[in-house]
């Protein structure tokens, strides 16, 4: 899956987050300060060109919609960036967050739904 720019994650991020929308929607639900409608149509074509976004025509008018949701968009960039820094490793970015203090041992068993009790030098500070 190919890598999206900051522009291009920003209309996805819109789209995704409306489900579908004509440029107007699109351009209305984007975070101040807007960028041109120009600037955003050129990114949906982009988008459409690598297969992220296609539309239905009404007429003129295009709805757009997302090919690829944003979980599967997600789980390809994190194994990107997995296999390209961690030698394609979750082991090695656990340990990674680990050791730098953003992810305590607390808090990885309560994403991994274990709820027994946990040592005191586990906990937060």
């Amino acid at each position: 899956m190919q890598k999206l720019t900051k522009a291009e994650e920003e209309v996805m991020s819109v789209v995704w987050r409306l489900g579908k929308g004509f440029l107007k929607d699109i351009l209305d639900a984007t975070p101040d300060p807007k960028p041109a409608s120009s600037t955003i149509a050129t990114v949906i074509r982009i988008l459409e060109g690598k297969g992220f976004l296609a539309h239905h025509a009404y007429g003129r008018n295009f709805e757009y919609y997302p090919l690829i949701s944003k979980d599967d968009y997600l789980r390809g960039f994190l194994k990107q960036v997995i296999a390209s820094h961690f030698d394609g490793s979750l082991h090695g970015l656990i340990q990674f967050f680990h050791r730098s203090g953003d992810l305590n041992l607390r808090e990885l068993n309560e994403l991994l739904g274990d709820d027994s009790p946990q040592p005191p030098d586990s906990q937060p500070q």
